[in-house]
């Protein structure tokens, strides 16, 4: 079973959380896959990794950059593991239907759209019922984290 964080944005937009989430992966020497909705949303991502920060890098990549192995970040639309990575990233709503084959899996979504905190619940409820460890994560007034519940 994986340990998944159910993480609600509603300070910072995903743009500005994804990537301090995935630094924090980088630190700890793990390798993740990101998966999003649309390969539009996969390339706005990829660009926006390259430019989120001054003086900050994520070495990252997708389908258009190919050398999948060699990525420690993997952006795709797809369900798939290419880079061996253990952490698995959902936004926009993706899903995935082998939670179970990830260490650990980070499930972002917007607390500003109705309709994406109604399907977190419906995919917290599913993956309660899997057996899966559950944790819920709000955002501080700082865009920080901290464990509710």
């Amino acid at each position: 079973m994986a340990e998944i964080g159910f993480y609600h944005l509603t300070v910072t937009p995903l743009e500005r959380a994804l990537p301090k989430l995935l630094e924090r992966t980088m630190q700890a020497g793990r390798r993740a896959v990101v998966l999003a909705a649309s390969e539009e949303r996969v390339q706005a991502l990829n660009g926006m990794l390259w430019t989120y920060e001054d003086g900050s890098w994520l070495p990252h990549g997708s389908a258009r950059d190919g050398e999948a192995a060699e990525q420690p970040i993997w952006l795709t639309a797809t369900e798939e593991r290419p880079n061996g990575a253990d952490y698995l990233f959902l936004t926009d709503g993706a899903a995935s239907a082998a939670l179970s084959d990830w260490e650990r899996v980070f499930d972002l979504f917007d607390g500003r759209d109705d309709a994406a905190v109604t399907a977190a619940r419906i995919r917290w409820k599913l993956a309660r019922d899997a057996g899966h460890t559950l944790t819920y994560w709000r955002q501080t007034d700082r865009g920080g984290w901290e464990k509710a519940g």
